[in-house]
């Protein structure tokens, strides 16, 4: 599904650089669900940036899906992004003037997808998030855990390859989070593959593999007892 090997990333500070990825090794398989954590400066948000295809490595090699990400202009780095990757983050970044519906659709609108099936397959992943009820419903009537649940459903309205989700419990009380976790927890057990970029441990822990990264490079990457977070919902 996604391989990475000896990526490195270089940031220009005045007359130096900061080399911030050193010879990043990382391989993810379909189906797995893997927490990538580490301190602030550790390198985890520029990781994600290039698995996200926002960002593009100084040298070493990335293939996602069997497709080598390199040298992409920007209208192609956008088309390669709707076709492997949905995205769940932290602030949500739903658009406060459209609803629900709305919102779940605008991927499939750039896929080119006419307004009907737009509108029914937002429908069929609002529903597969409980939220089919609030589907014209602006973001500012929606609680937070409603707001994820949203972007959840918009990140899979695209039926991407991979979910990359940056903090996603980060802006949500603890028993929220585990609601939220308990769902991406489901969508993993149905195939899905998942990346979770966090700082909280027990997060951390409700995924299959963790990967912990200290000033650029992976100090640890092993698989974990998954802690199902219904337990504690």
């Amino acid at each position: 599904m996604l391989k990475i090997s000896q990526l490195h990333k270089s940031y220009p500070i005045g007359d130096s650089s900061l080399h911030v990825l050193k010879g990043i090794d990382l391989n993810v398989e379909s189906g797995e669900m893997v927490a990538i954590m580490g301190s602030s400066g550790s390198g985890k948000s520029t990781l994600l940036n290039i698995i996200g295809i926002l960002d593009e490595a100084d040298s070493g090699e990335y293939t996602l899906d069997g497709v080598e990400i390199k040298n992409l202009n920007e209208k192609k780095a956008a088309i390669y992004r709707n076709k492997f990757l949905g995205f769940i983050f932290q602030s949500f970044n739903l658009i406060n003037y459209k609803n629900a519906l709305e919102n779940v659709a605008l991927p499939l609108y750039y896929q080119g997808l006419k307004r009907k099936e737009r509108q029914e397959k937002a429908k069929f992943h609002l529903k597969k998030v409980g939220l089919l009820d609030w589907a014209h419903h602006l973001p500012s009537e929606l609680s937070g855990g409603q707001k994820q649940r949203v972007a959840i459903a918009r990140a899979l309205a695209a039926e991407p390859k991979l979910l990359l989700a940056d903090e996603p419990t980060g802006a949500l009380d603890m028993g929220t989070s585990y609601e939220i976790m308990e769902f991406l927890q489901q969508l993993n057990d149905e195939g899905k593959t998942i990346l979770i970029v966090t700082h909280e441990e027990d997060i951390a822990k409700m995924c299959k593999r963790i990967v912990r990264l200290r000033d650029g490079v992976i100090m640890e990457d092993k698989k974990v007892k998954q802690v199902r977070a219904g337990q504690n919902v």
